[in-house]
């Protein structure tokens, strides 16, 4: 671990007002609809629609095979009598249009970074709108960004499972493959984290089309089924979902756990807003999705009340024996989908993460040469496969994984719900009314769902809370760590005008070539160079003092990338801008130098890094225990060398030891 590498997973000093916000800058720019520089826009709107489909609706998308099923399984009357089957597809047709549509498709979608969504873009919004650094901002962000690896690992196993299960009432074969469901499941999901190395470049291709054959499915094995029992259509009306609530009391606000896993899916339509455009994305839902979703859930419930028996599994009890198969498959197809979705979103909320100082630098690699956002990190894909194999053997059924389902994706929801006040008050500048006549009532109804679901913590809700606090706890370490860190290094560096002056009184001894020092913190003296002239006693021609920043935008624009300040004949002082989306390149980025009269040369110029050696102090900063995982977090993280994309010919690194 550098000490004064410039660190995108470094936020500066925070002070009194509480932990560090990014730079906020506004040179950064992206098309508002957020598409244009993904290389999705030459596909068509149509293009994008699909697109959209495959990979925003996925999760979403499977989310019939189990919601109907739960829901009614945790009424009175076990989902056999008319008004529990009513009230059931009258609350899941209320949240989708409430939760999905309202929500996020027409308020949410509003608040975009530059085109970009998601919890940790949302929050880097909500720093700029208040124009300070905000604890409670920073905290919501943090947690939300926890919460969602939980739904990362939850999601490929309930969805997958769910799928695979429909082997159990496959037409013909009893109980044959009961035993292996689970061992197929695994081999499944395995063999899907074993090719996120390679890319999904070739495979993306195939989301959108395949999902929407997968949704055109849905929707016709409901229409198909709507005729059982044309009354179904009652439950469009919200009385009887008020009705049956009312009726059921304390177990009516336990179904509404189980409701939720209809809207599941709902915050991947913001947080990949960036890679569609939020144009596309609405296009999809009202035209595609919503509809789909809706005449499948009539159909089930229609199904339900003529067949009180198929209250069980009400999914695969309406999928007729000739296409059953065909079924089957599209089924596993469209879950594996579902997956894949997750993963790449973990991977980019991992990106962010790293980039706005809450997690240290990790391995991310690009999977394509043309799209920036195809990406891969190994240790990121790893402690998913390992999360979760260990959910599939401790839960092995979908109904025992969905009780562990749904606290995350609701929490998640309900922290984009308190960012988005920031978004109304202090962007958007509405008066106090109107700001709680809209946020008021999302709120409200994150807290019931939320609520409702903390109810299944001794059922497997516990997972994903675990989970989340452990990963709050690793990422406030690492902040609080840096910060500590950071401010002691300023407090025994030397100020970076005081040395050139003492060159300029006692000049060192030339070498040609030019040297690069890489810092945190341009104001001071980088130790690579104060180690540089105390031990070998030279100082090069030419000397850049860089910085890389990570800014509260998505991506940063190359020319307005670099910021270059003249300090001496000896010295320059360069900044490098970075996007919270993007990955840092180093070289690639001082060879845009040239265009502002800084001539550079790779293989004429050195690199200096400084390496800290962090050793826990029981007397200062954070607890021993803290300063232990916040060390081994460091010499975990990934080499700077790597992670700037620096020739590893061209570096130099000098050490020095230092107490947290």
């Amino acid at each position: 671990m550098t000490g004064d590498t410039p660190r995108p997973d470094a936020p500066p000093p925070g002070g009194a007002s509480g932990p560090a916000a990014p730079q906020a800058t506004s040179d950064t720019t992206a098309p508002q609809d957020g598409h244009g520089d993904h290389g999705l826009a030459a596909k068509g709107k149509l293009g994008l629609v699909i697109g959209a489909i495959g990979v925003v609706f996925g999760d979403i998308g499977t989310s019939p095979l189990y919601a109907m099923r739960e829901a009614l399984h945790h009424s009175r009357s076990g989902g056999t009598a008319e008004m529990a089957v009513l009230g059931v597809v009258s609350l899941v047709f209320w949240a989708l249009i409430l939760v999905v549509t309202i929500k996020y498709v027409v308020f949410l979608t509003r608040a975009d970074n530059k085109g970009e969504g998601g919890t940790l873009a949302l929050m880097a919004l909500a720093q700029h709108a208040i124009g300070k650094r905000s604890a409670v901002v920073f905290l919501l962000g943090v947690v939300g960004a926890a919460l969602f690896y939980g739904d990362g690992i939850i999601t490929p196993a309930i969805s997958v499972v769910s799928a695979i299960e429909g082997l159990r009432d496959a037409p013909g074969m009893g109980d044959m493959f009961a035993p292996f469901v689970l061992p197929i499941a695994a081999g499944i999901l395995i063999a899907l984290f074993m090719i996120q190395s390679r890319g999904t470049g070739s495979m993306a291709r195939w989301f959108g089309p395949l999902t929407l054959i997968w949704f055109l499915v849905l929707a016709g094995l409901g229409l198909y089924h709507i005729f059982d029992d044309v009354s179904i259509l009652r439950a469009l009306s919200p009385h009887y979902g008020l009705t049956f609530l009312i009726s059921n009391g304390f177990v009516g606000f336990v179904i509404l756990g189980s409701v939720f896993l209809a809207v599941t899916g709902a915050e991947a339509l913001y947080a990949d807003m960036g890679h569609f455009g939020k144009s596309p994305i609405r296009k999809a839902w009202l035209w595609v999705v919503l509809p789909c979703l809706m005449l499948n859930y009539l159909g089930q419930g229609a199904l339900v009340l003529a067949d009180r028996t198929a209250a069980a599994n009400p999914f695969w009890s309406m999928v007729p024996d000739v296409a059953y198969w065909p079924v089957l498959v599209m089924a596993t197809i469209a879950t594996v989908i579902a997956s894949q979705a997750v993963i790449t979103g973990a991977f980019s909320v991992t990106q962010q993460a790293v980039h706005l100082g809450l997690l240290p630098r990790l391995k991310i690699l690009n999977t394509s040469e043309d799209l920036a956002g195809q990406i891969y990190v190994p240790s990121i894909n790893l402690l998913l496969m390992v999360g979760v194999l260990l959910l599939l053997v401790t839960f092995q059924t979908s109904s025992a994984l969905a009780a562990a389902y749904g606290i995350a994706v609701t929490g998640t929801m309900f922290i984009d719900s308190l960012l988005a006040w920031f978004i109304v008050r202090r962007l958007w500048h509405w008066k106090l009314g109107p700001s709680l006549a809209v946020i008021l009532p999302f709120v409200t109804i994150d807290l019931v769902f939320m609520t409702s679901n903390l109810l299944k913590i001794p059922q497997g809700a516990w997972f994903p809370l675990a989970l989340g606090t452990g990963l709050v706890l690793l990422m406030l370490t690492w902040v609080r760590g840096t910060q500590i860190l950071t401010a002691k290094t300023r407090r025994d560096s030397l100020p970076l005008s005081d040395l050139i002056e003492m060159l300029s009184a006692r000049p060192p001894h030339r070498t040609p070539g030019t040297a690069i020092f890489l810092t945190s913190d341009p104001g001071v003296a980088p130790v690579a160079l104060m180690h540089n002239l105390k031990h070998n006693k030279v100082l090069h021609e030419k000397n850049i003092i860089l910085t890389v920043k990570t800014v509260d935008r998505p991506r940063v624009r190359d020319d307005k990338r670099i910021e270059i300040e003249p300090i001496n004949d000896d010295f320059k002082r360069v900044v490098l801008s970075y996007g919270f989306m993007e990955q840092p390149n180093v070289p690639k980025a001082l060879g845009l130098c040239r265009k502002q009269g800084l001539k550079f040369d790779i293989m004429s110029t050195s690199f200096f890094l400084g390496r800290r050696s962090v050793v826990p102090s029981a007397t200062q900063g954070m607890p021993l225990w803290q300063d232990r995982l916040y060390i081994f977090l460091m010499r975990n993280a990934a080499n700077p060398t790597d992670f700037f994309h620096i020739p590893p010919g061209r570096v130099v690194e000098l050490g020095t030891q230092v107490s947290v």
